[in-house]
């Protein structure tokens, strides 16, 4: 049986050239005998409208995408907090499905929760309020309405002011809540959860009313990529280089 490939928080850019060749080379390679490939949020460092895919980067990231999806492997992207505003030019262009916040799904016999995870660091209350504001759909609207270059100028402004925030806050609030956790896998029935964003990966085991439960953290692609296989066998991590 093929494995099920996960990613996320790749932060592909122009300005990270090792980053998209080992983007690519997932794709031409371990991806190409998967069942299903999900990258749950921020493959790219920054989304600001699907007009964006007439950049000649991310047309490069969208024809790896398309040639995966064209050859018969089924793959799944999430938005993330750098890209929740790919949209359904997106989708159609690359013949990627695009997830909701939280989607449930059966990967080799166990119901997991997928998600980038930026929704349990509940406890970054400016962070909750910001996500609030982005996510809503008649702000996107707005938003996508302005002009190209206007979008790319407030998108980089957003991510100055995003690191220096960053930078000020405790280490103890960037991290998920573990209360937020527990009503995760309370409300949705589930024994595994697989999220990204924290850049701390993991794979915890966990107790929650008396069940076992483990929570996968993926790792981001910083140095090199990085992606978990799961298949009957298990779990197994592997990078790859470009």
């Amino acid at each position: 049986m093929k494995p099920t490939l996960l990613l996320s928080d790749l932060h592909l850019a122009p300005e990270r050239p090792a980053t998209a060749a080992a983007f690519h080379a997932f794709t031409r390679g371990p991806a190409r005998g998967a069942a299903g490939v999900y990258i749950l949020g921020d493959l790219f460092d920054s989304w600001v409208g699907d007009d964006q895919c007439r950049e000649p980067f991310a047309r490069q990231v969208v024809e790896s995408l398309r040639a995966l999806t064209h050859a018969g492997v089924p793959v799944y992207v999430a938005r993330g907090n750098r890209d929740f505003l790919l949209g359904g030019d997106f989708a159609r262009a690359t013949g990627a499905i695009l997830l909701g916040e939280q989607t449930i799904v059966d990967i080799h016999g166990t119901r997991t929760l997928l998600s980038h995870g930026d929704e349990f660091c509940t406890g970054d209350l400016a962070y909750q309020r910001y996500r609030a504001w982005a996510r809503d759909p008649a702000r996107q609207r707005r938003l996508l309405r302005l002009p190209y270059r206007l979008r790319r100028w407030v998108a980089a402004w957003m991510r100055r002011g995003s690191r220096s925030a960053t930078a000020r806050k405790p280490e103890s609030i960037l991290d998920v809540d573990a209360g937020a956790i527990e009503g995760a896998f309370r409300a949705n029935g589930i024994t595994r959860m697989i999220h990204g964003h924290t850049h701390r990966p993991a794979h915890h085991a966990l107790v929650v009313d008396g069940t076992p439960r483990e929570r996968i953290v993926l790792a981001d692609w910083d140095d090199r990529g990085h992606f978990v296989e799961i298949d009957a066998a298990g779990l197994r991590n592997h990078e790859v280089d470009g």
